[in-house]
């Protein structure tokens, strides 16, 4: 019998509004800006890799190599992002748990995603999230036990009013060393991600 599967979610259906183009297409070291979160999912422990796809879909489609992971047209996406993940919740039934990553996070690291999985493994949860010197930030890890609270979600607050209040489900992890969760929402936030690219060594 094969065990649930363990899904990274890389949720990029967005309408790039603050940016004012598509900024999964946007470049960043050479790359789309997408591409850096789908191929540090790609290479992390998770059975299988999701992307949610909505705004230029096509686009996306089109230019952004997906490392192996499957794309999911979302139908809500123009909702917001808490409808996106609940469809992308209802899309992996049976799961044992599901990874999100946000496809503007191009420093959140397979590491990261690692270090989260190792830490569900070992019991913790039902929700596990990375934090950067202590502040909660992304990934996060929700457990088969929320993806039915998850698949009711609406508007544009992710999974944060479901956890508002309720700080005992979740066990935060240090990633810390590990990368980091800098937001690219606009031109500012690209230029930002080009100058710490450029800062690393090799």
């Amino acid at each position: 019998m094969v065990a649930p599967a363990l899904v990274g979610v890389v949720l990029a259906a967005g309408r790039s509004s603050r940016m004012g183009r598509p900024k999964q297409l946007a470049e960043l070291g050479g790359r789309p800006l997408l591409e850096h979160a789908l191929a540090a999912m790609a290479a992390a422990p998770v059975d299988r890799v999701v992307v949610a796809l909505g705004a230029e879909a096509d686009r996306v489609l089109a230019r952004v190599p997906l490392h192996g992971a499957e794309p999911l047209v979302t139908m809500g996406w123009a909702e917001g992002m808490g409808a996106v993940l609940a469809e992308a919740a209802a899309a992996v039934p049976g799961a044992a748990g599901i990874v999100v990553a946000l496809g503007d996070q191009p420093f959140v690291t397979t590491a990261a995603v690692a270090r989260l999985a190792a830490a569900w493994r070992a019991g913790a949860g039902p929700v596990v999230s990375a934090a950067y010197d202590g502040r909660p930030g992304h990934p996060k890890l929700f457990d088969a036990s929320l993806l039915p609270d998850l698949t009711r979600l609406t508007g544009d607050q992710g999974a944060r009013e479901l956890l508002a209040g309720r700080p005992e489900l979740v066990t935060l992890v240090e990633c810390g060393g590990l990368g980091d969760d800098l937001d690219v929402d606009d031109e500012a936030g690209l230029a930002e991600a080009a100058a710490r690219l450029a800062r690393r060594p090799g």
